[in-house]
């Protein structure tokens, strides 16, 4: 839950992204590099309450495999868009980290979290777009 306390005091959008920015294929491809599973983005610039234009989600099987996903987003979009996270949360627990980049905030869940949560049923207003891993 803490992880959504993250995105009430976050600094305003900038421009708005598209799935073919830079930054958004960046992470799909970290995702994909450390075998993500179940990756779906969900396109929330239609919905005016949104926090972000796009919500990224994706599984990891254990703890192990959640922070390599989670380490791998983050280096993978400073070495090619050099832009770092607003914040990242839940690194201690991994069952779900949460790392804000604004426009998009990525979520990298353990299956069992995911369906606790229900982050897609939530925001089932978005686009849904699954990506093959």
């Amino acid at each position: 839950m803490a992880a959504l306390q993250v995105l009430a005091a976050r600094p305003k959008r900038a421009a708005r992204l598209t799935r073919n920015s830079k930054l958004f294929k960046t992470i799909i491809s970290a995702i994909r590099q450390k075998k993500g599973e179940n990756i779906v983005s969900l396109d929330l610039r239609k919905i005016q309450e949104a926090v972000a234009d796009f919500f990224i989600v994706c599984e990891a099987s254990s703890n192990v495999q959640v922070r390599a996903i989670a380490d791998a987003i983050e280096q993978e979009v400073k070495l090619h868009t050099g832009e770092l996270p607003y914040r990242h949360e839940g690194y201690q627990a991994l069952q779900w980290v949460l790392i804000d980049y604004v426009n998009i905030v990525v979520h990298v869940f353990q299956p069992e979290t995911r369906k606790f949560y229900k982050l897609e049923e939530m925001w089932n207003d978005g686009g849904y777009t699954e990506h093959e891993a």
